[in-house]
């Protein structure tokens, strides 16, 4: 895989454990009063079943009963510091590829530029002669006619006038 794609992997990589960082500080945060101007909510309202007792069949608050409260706690206490700690390395290697790539002028550059030009300038004229020569060849043997011959290697070969073309 060249740099390039490499970079190119890095930055979504990159990308994708922001999102997921985000996503779980944005989950796990716990609330915090911006202002003082605010009422406190009620400690048993829920804006979306305003009858809790009649709506909720398990009154246990923790909703995976296998993982202790403490063990839960711990763990939303170190998924921060784990996903920080995965997206840092994820900026180091992006940094770390980024300085791999070739450092050269703009002067470089443009001469860069200009040869592949020219290259491909030539490659193009060389391909247009080639077309040029092939439909010569079609169209001499639509009028006048070519009889195929089999070649050793099984490569269909024409013979027009004398000649093999």
């Amino acid at each position: 895989m060249d740099i390039i794609s490499q970079l190119q992997e890095q930055v979504n990589t990159i990308a994708l454990l922001a999102v997921n960082t985000f996503g779980t500080l944005q989950r796990d945060a716990p609330p915090v009063r911006l202002s003082t101007d605010y009422p406190e909510p009620a400690a048993n309202s829920n804006p979306t079943n305003p009858n809790p007792t009649n709506g909720d069949a398990n009154p246990n608050p923790n909703p995976n009963p296998s993982v202790n409260p403490s063990e839960e706690a711990n763990n939303v206490a170190e998924q921060p510091k784990a996903m920080s700690a995965a997206l840092v390395q994820a900026a180091k290697k992006f940094d770390a590829l980024v300085a791999a790539l070739p450092l050269s002028g703009e002067e470089a550059q443009l001469q860069r530029i200009a040869k592949l030009q020219a290259e491909n300038e030539a490659i193009g004229l060389e391909l247009q002669k080639q077309l040029e020569a092939a439909g010569n060849v079609v169209s001499t043997c639509m009028f006048n006619g070519c009889a195929p011959l089999s070649d050793p290697n099984k490569k269909s070969v024409y013979f027009f006038q004398g000649h093999i073309l």
